[in-house]
């Protein structure tokens, strides 16, 4: 089991200067991938989004690649050129009636525009420690996604281990219900100064027909059966996370109608326990790819 939440990063040496790839992912129902590159560089893009999907199936995953160090491109602004373009442009705006103002946005957006330096290089060899290094970056996440989700796992187990013991009580209890309700209902008739014999037809009925109503064995039985392909799904390989979130969709329904038709405070109880249960096993399966 993994988690869509995950981090990774590596760097590498790209001539005189570094390669940085970061990778982080957080969860998504789908793979939502965005990727970060030099503009010297985007031809490269469909190649780092093959190499993504070989290691994620699922979430949302950002990739960025940054390029420092020695040369060029790291000597800064030129100053000369930036004072003459601002010159340039206030000598403009007095001419045509302009209100102008020299703003930190401005001076960053020239200056930007103005900075020089050499290109990347954008052939094989670029190519190669690009992905190399976006590999090492990979490797990381997907050890801390594979992390995370082995304490899922264990959290999983354990909720599980409680929902079983939930079924069992409920499992316990319903044959009870009808014997239950049959005293009541003679309490009742004494109170109300009908007494009546337990063997009366009309007794026999009244229990049949709530016995019938509140009878949940087909419930019980589909919800064991979905408990048991959830717990077979957590512990697979591959992705999970969707087709638990259908399994716990179905077990949510079975549960409901139990509670619906007991019509019994003590499965009442169990069954409010089932589902805080099962609502703390939603949220987190949420974070499961």
């Amino acid at each position: 089991m993994n988690s869509m939440t995950g981090y990774g990063r590596a760097s590498a040496h790209l001539g005189a200067q570094t390669l940085t790839v970061q990778v982080n992912s957080v969860n998504r129902r789908g793979l939502d991938l965005s990727i970060s590159l030099p503009n010297e560089w985007q031809e490269f893009e469909s190649a780092v989004g093959d190499a993504v999907r070989k290691v994620v199936r699922r979430g949302k995953v950002h990739v960025a690649a940054d390029v420092a160090g020695a040369g060029p491109a790291a000597t800064g602004w030129d100053h000369t050129a930036l004072a003459a373009t601002i010159g340039q442009l206030a000598d403009f705006a007095r001419a045509k009636g302009i209100k102008f103002e020299v703003t930190g946005e401005l001076l960053w957006s020239i200056a930007s525009a103005q900075r020089t330096g050499t290109k990347l290089p954008a052939d094989e060899t670029a190519a190669a420690v690009l992905l190399s290094t976006l590999g090492q970056a990979l490797r990381g996440l997907a050890a801390m996604r594979a992390k995370e989700g082995e304490a899922l796992l264990i959290d999983f187990l354990g909720r599980l281990e409680k929902l079983h013991a939930a079924v069992e009580a409920i499992t316990h209890r319903a044959p009870q219900i009808s014997g239950v309700y049959k005293e009541q209902l003679l309490q009742r008739l004494r109170a109300a100064g009908l007494e009546l014999d337990v063997r009366d037809e009309r007794v026999l009925k009244e229990v049949a027909l709530f016995a019938d109503r509140c009878d949940v064995t087909e419930e019980i039985t589909r919800l064991r059966s979905h408990l048991s392909q959830l717990q077979t799904l957590l512990g697979a390989d591959g992705e999970t996370g969707r087709k638990a979130e259908f399994i716990l969709q179905e077990i949510g329904r079975e549960i409901h109608t139990i509670g619906s038709k007991a019509n019994d405070l003590a499965i009442a109880q169990r069954v409010i326990e089932f589902k805080n249960e099962l609502e703390r096993i939603r949220e987190q399966i949420a974070n499961v790819e």
